[in-house]
């Protein structure tokens, strides 16, 4: 059974790819998806784009056409908790979408028609991928995670999440939709986000070089160590 392993950028990807044993690579939507083996592992690696819509989409794809048995989205984030700090690892245990308003009809963040605006990452996962995590870089955090389609990067919009979304923990611009369609669905999801940035004024700095320099190889390693639990 395949496991699907998706980031949204390609530097988020790159190590992972490089150390996989290639089997195919399948055309499909204008996105590439890579079938092959890593860590002993069937795995399907995949760019999902950046945003919501984009991952939403390549989510469905991987449950559909791939028939995926469960996914680990990757990448990193900008942390919002106080006790978050660039560099830490960071496992969801749930997910919202913090942009989505459709109130006064329902109440806000709630995604209309789920009757919930917080999705749980599956918990079984989420233990397995934070104990890979304690092996390779330190404990990771451990709680929510929002999502949304803009990359929030002043301290003002920062400290309004926070006041709003008290217990979230970091911010990012996919997870919580791929979530959303996980749940739809019915596969298991992990989330694992390393820290960039503090989501502030500050945010953009030497974001390419933590990339490629810190996140890469970090992620490379904590996914061949989870894989084999997964």
């Amino acid at each position: 059974m395949t496991i699907a392993i998706v980031a949204a950028m390609p530097q988020e990807l790159a190590a992972l790819l490089g150390a996989m044993q290639p089997g195919q690579v399948q055309r499909l939507a204008g996105r590439e998806f890579h079938l092959g083996t890593l860590a002993g592992r069937q795995v399907v690696l995949a760019l999902s784009g950046i945003g919501k819509v984009a991952a939403a989409a390549t989510t469905a794809l991987l449950c559909e056409r791939f028939a995926v048995r469960a996914l680990l989205f990757t990448g990193v984030a900008g942390g919002l908790a106080p006790i978050v700090r660039v560099g830490d690892a960071v496992v969801a245990t749930s997910l919202l979408q913090h942009d989505l308003d459709a109130s006064p009809i329902f109440p806000r963040w709630e995604v209309p028609g789920s009757g919930r605006s917080r999705f749980d990452a599956d918990a079984s996962m989420a233990a397995l991928l934070a104990a890979a995590v304690s092996e390779v870089h330190g404990a990771p955090h451990r709680g929510l995670i929002v999502s949304g389609d803009r990359f929030v990067s002043s301290a003002a919009e920062s400290a309004r999440l926070q006041a709003e979304l008290p217990d979230a923990l970091a911010v990012d611009m996919e997870s919580a939709a791929v979530a959303q369609v996980c749940a739809d669905f019915g596969r298991p999801l992990a989330v694992l986000r390393t820290i960039s940035d503090r989501a502030d004024d500050q945010a953009y700095v030497d974001f390419p070089r933590f990339l490629a320099d810190v996140a890469a190889p970090l992620t490379m390693r904590i996914v061949t160590a989870a894989l084999p639990r997964l």
